[in-house]
């Protein structure tokens, strides 16, 4: 049985307040770098979910590279067991994922189950409709990089040797652009991030199913965020009640770039 691990903020049964489901990106950040969102306290009773392999929750060493176990279905079953543990399957509750907690609040919301019947509102920040189109947008972004950046990525691809100092410079050249604009991320704390377009998820896409989301739903990304218009715009034409709201300067971070706003726009939705 696998430990789930979670960090509630307020009373989530105080009377009138919806509380938040908080999903972290990576898959294997866990939610500390989501902890600004603390900003919405008291008046949105908040729930960090760590999720199963990751943070406080249950990790799994050895079915490491074990694509079949770490499957979107799992993550779903595994985010039903905390709403059944924390009795929420029969309240109202708002869901929020980042990034690829995007990608598994999306999947979930658009499979219709009795846990996902009192969904009320839903928040796609920095996360894409597919892998395709976030290919796409990394594409697309890493050809505006200086040319001597491209040309360390590039032999890094030819040599599969992403181990130098010449690579991992020219991949915080791109974060410093593209992860956060205000802030200097740890190579630790952003490694998993990438295992998601070439793991498990490499053929994954939602598109199919977005029409089954029929909740207010707000998509927040920043203007120079690693999600663009080929990993966004399907999300916000496919989905019936949908707002997209864009934050200048601000990266894939932008909960941390932007951060008053950033905060302003979710109360909106969520209050």
């Amino acid at each position: 049985m696998s430990l789930i691990s979670d960090v509630i903020i307020g009373d989530l049964n105080e009377s009138g307040k919806t509380p938040l489901i908080i999903l972290h990106g990576g898959p294997g950040l866990g939610h500390d770098y989501l902890l600004p969102l603390n900003d919405l306290a008291p008046e949105i009773p908040l729930v960090f979910y760590d999720q199963i392999g990751s943070g406080r929750s249950t990790h799994l060493p050895d079915r490491s590279g074990n694509e079949k176990f770490w499957c979107m279905d799992l993550f779903i079953r595994e985010l039903d067991n905390l709403l059944a543990c924390l009795k929420l399957q029969e309240r109202p509750i708002d869901v929020y994922g980042h990034s690829w907690g995007g990608i598994l609040a999306a999947s979930w919301a658009s499979r219709p189950s009795p846990s996902t019947n009192k969904l009320r509102h839903l928040v796609l920040s920095s996360s894409p409709a597919s892998m395709s189109g976030f290919r796409a947008d990394l594409a697309t972004l890493r050809k505006q990089l200086p040319e001597e950046v491209q040309a360390v990525l590039n032999r890094a691809d030819e040599t599969k040797d992403f181990t130098s100092s010449a690579y991992q410079a020219a991949v915080g050249v791109f974060y410093q652009r593209h992860l956060s604009l205000t802030r200097l991320w740890r190579p630790r704390e952003v490694q998993d991030m990438q295992n998601v377009v070439t793991g498990s998820l490499r053929d994954w896409t939602c598109i199919p199913s977005l029409h089954k989301i029929k909740v207010p739903t707000l998509l927040l990304d920043g203007s120079e965020d690693t999600v663009q218009n080929e990993s966004v715009g399907p999300l916000f034409e496919h989905i019936e009640k949908v707002k997209r709201i864009t934050l200048d300067n601000a990266g894939h971070f932008a909960h941390v770039d932007q951060r008053e706003k950033y905060m302003k726009h979710l109360r909106t939705l969520t209050s």
